[in-house]
C-alpha cells in the first residue's frame, strides 16, 4: 500500500529555519515528480515547490524563492524541503505530493493538483514569535 509520511515540522521563530521530510513507501519513488504544498487555515492550498523524478529539475513558487530548497534522495525514498528565513506567512500545514512521471514536468505541476496520485496527511508549520 502507497503511503507518504511527512516529518520535521513545528514552531520556530521569524527569520528560523525548519527541514521538512517525506519518506514514501510501496511505490517506486524515482518513477515520480515529487512536491510540497501547504495551505493555511481560510486559503486554498498552493504549490511551493516541484522536484523532477531525477532531481535535476526544481520550481519554486515566487514566494518563497531564495529561502527554500527541495531536494529528494531517490535511494531513500525521501523528499525533502529546507526552509530558511521564515515568515510568518510560511505558517501553513505542508503536504508532500507524487505525480507519476508520464503527467509530464513543468511550472503546471506546482499549480496543478490533479495530476498528483498521492498525498501525505501534512506536517505543521507555524512561524511566530
Amino acid at each position: 500500500q502507497e503511503q507518504m509520511v511527512e516529518s520535521g515540522g513545528g514552531l520556530v521563530q521569524p527569520g528560523g529555519s525548519l527541514r521538512l521530510s517525506c519518506t514514501a513507501s510501496g511505490l517506486t519513488f524515482d518513477d515520480y515528480s515529487m512536491a510540497w504544498f501547504r495551505q493555511a487555515p481560510g486559503k486554498e492550498r498552493e504549490g511551493v515547490a516541484c522536484i523532477s523524478w531525477t532531481g535535476g529539475s526544481k520550481y519554486y513558487a515566487d514566494s518563497v524563492k531564495g529561502r527554500f530548497t527541495i531536494s529528494r534522495d531517490n535511494d531513500k525514498n525521501t523528499l525533502y524541503l529546507q526552509m530558511d528565513n521564515l515568515k510568518p506567512e510560511d505558517s501553513a500545514m505542508y503536504y508532500c505530493a507524487a505525480a507519476p512521471v508520464h503527467m509530464g514536468w513543468g511550472l503546471f505541476l506546482l499549480d496543478d493538483m490533479g495530476r498528483y496520485n498521492y498525498w501525505g496527511q501534512g506536517t505543521q508549520v507555524t512561524v511566530s514569535s
